[in-house]
């Protein structure tokens, strides 16, 4: 009773909005993996009440009845609030709505998976009796079913653990990595000495990688650059080194930079170091975004780090990304140094995703970051980054933790893209992009037991006013969120992509450069 109680509960509560709409098929699993977690817990805090107390049969009858009555209405209500939900919340997010006949197939969905786990459940729970009848003739009756049901969780947990995870963990290694060695439609090699595997290169084309082949090739042509800027535009350097290009990682942020003497990437205006995402992956936004604003006298360079894409590496290698980050920046930038202070470049440098949280842990303080290049700009940090975490926690008071100011700093956060166009003042140094919908930004296991700030007063301009803290439901909904971040519009969720030209001209916008220009560049980005 408890138990089909709490499911209903939980099932209801799953319909409420988080920081992403969810495609039908999605609400329904997840509507059913909720009934699940509050069928397990309501039947767990059923089984710990009838050790002290045991409801008589008529109390039972009546408790029975109260839910056959207002569960099917209960569940109607919410049906009905989480269509309404979804569809505003896609308005504001500048998506289409779903239809009505949606609710339906979300139903079917959310009871086939509830129904599944349930039948799961009940074969564990025959299992554990099982071997509880066998022990009982050897054990006291207490002691064999709690060994039944030890025998049971070790032998669920090995089968979980030892089978499912290590082997998706495995064919998810292998499966990126023959991935990895494919190359993208239309990707050929470079005819231009100033690309990494092109003639002349120290790396060569077939170490690059799936995305680093994709990087070097898809910078704008000098054509491109010049028709924007409306003068002689120079060839932009792109350079990288693959997993394959060599297995060391200090070595191989060694010969990006050896790539960078021969390229003559040092006499460019702008160096920029990029550290990508799991895979290797450099949003194109990113540094064509430069390209344009700089005339193509420019010089990026990138390193892979991992097959796997950012959320396996979060979980099993985040000393990848850090170790990668650490050399290829320390690298570069003991090179620039070495250099006469007025005839050094621009050094800037560049993390999404994970790639934030290596460049944070290269510098380890908010100070260094500063004080280590001429700009950083930073897109989609996780929660995990702990200067991020630092900077919020120590933000201005009155400011709002999706947007906190922090005026001790050359630090700017923004939630929204087009709000760093309205700066005043020295130019930042350090600039934090984070959608207020971003759930890579606002996850975090406190979700369980505590609700969090941005959820509090003032909220940001993508989080509906109908999104409400519920213990473990939140932290549940959000973590699903994750899993969709990146195909949200441009602007919402984890997709920053032409945003990032505002990101540049706050920390970095050439001589003479304007809004006019950036709002330019930004629609020819996202045609």
């Amino acid at each position: 009773m408890t138990g089909f109680g709490l499911s209903a509960v939980f099932y209801c509560l799953s319909f409420t909005p988080s920081l992403l709409p969810r495609p039908w098929l999605l609400q329904g699993v997840v509507a059913g993996l909720t009934a699940a977690m509050g069928y397990a817990a309501g039947t767990a805090i059923g089984a710990i009440v009838r050790l002290r107390w045991w409801p008589s049969r008529r109390v039972e009858m009546i408790a029975w009845r109260l839910l056959f009555a207002l569960v099917p209405l209960l569940i109607l209500v919410f049906l009905w609030l989480g269509t309404r939900w979804q569809r505003d919340l896609r308005v504001r997010l500048g998506m289409e709505p779903q239809q009505e006949y949606d609710a339906m197939r979300t139903v079917g969905v959310s009871l086939l998976t509830f129904g599944l786990l349930l039948l799961t459940a009940r074969l564990l729970r025959l299992g554990a009796h099982g071997i509880a009848r066998l022990l009982i003739r050897v054990v006291p009756e207490s002691a064999a079913y709690c060994a039944g049901f030890l025998v049971i969780t070790l032998l669920s947990y090995g089968a979980f653990d030892g089978i499912l995870v290590d082997n998706l963990y495995t064919t998810a290694d292998r499966s990126a990595a023959i991935t990895d060695s494919g190359t993208g439609r239309g990707v050929v090699r470079p005819a231009s000495s100033l690309r990494s595997g092109g003639p002349g290169s120290l790396v060569s084309w077939d170490s690059l990688g799936r995305q680093g082949r994709n990087f070097v090739t898809k910078a704008p042509s000098q054509a491109q650059i010049t028709a924007f800027t409306g003068r002689p535009a120079t060839e932009p350097i792109r350079l990288y080194a693959g997993l394959q290009s060599n297995g060391d990682v200090r070595q191989r942020a060694a010969t990006v930079v050896r790539e960078m003497d021969r390229t003559g990437a040092f006499d460019r205006a702008v160096i920029a170091v990029l550290t990508p995402t799991g895979t290797g992956w450099v949003d194109n936004d990113v540094p064509s975004s430069l390209e344009y604003m700089y005339g193509g006298d420019t010089a990026l360079v990138s390193m892979q780090y991992s097959y796997l894409p950012s959320a396996l590496s979060f979980l099993f290698g985040r000393s990848q990304v850090v170790d990668a980050a650490s050399a290829l920046i320390t690298a570069v930038r003991d090179r620039w140094a070495a250099m006469p202070p007025d005839h050094r470049p621009k050094l800037l440098i560049f993390g999404e995703s994970l790639g934030t949280y290596g460049t944070e842990k290269t510098f380890g303080s908010a100070e260094k970051m500063v004080a280590g290049a001429d700009g950083i700009l930073l897109e989609g940090p996780t929660f995990a980054n702990p200067i991020h975490q630092q900077l919020t926690e120590d933000r201005a008071p009155g400011s709002p933790v999706w947007d906190p100011s922090y005026p001790e700093l050359p630090i700017e956060f923004a939630s929204r893209a087009a709000e760093l166009r309205e700066l005043t003042g020295p130019r930042p140094k350090v600039v934090y992009m984070q959608n207020s919908s971003d759930p890579v930004v606002w996850a975090g296991v406190g979700l369980l037991w505590h609700r969090p700030d941005w959820l509090r007063g003032r909220r940001g301009p993508d989080v509906t006013p109908a999104m409400h803290w519920y213990p473990g439901i939140t932290f549940w909904q959000t973590t699903v969120d994750l899993m969709f971040a990146n195909k949200a519009p441009v602007g919402h969720g984890h997709t920053y992509k032409s945003g990032t030209v505002d990101g540049w001209a706050a920390v970095a916008a050439p001589p003479g450069w304007t809004t006019a220009d950036t709002v330019r560049l930004r629609a020819l980005l996202d045609r």
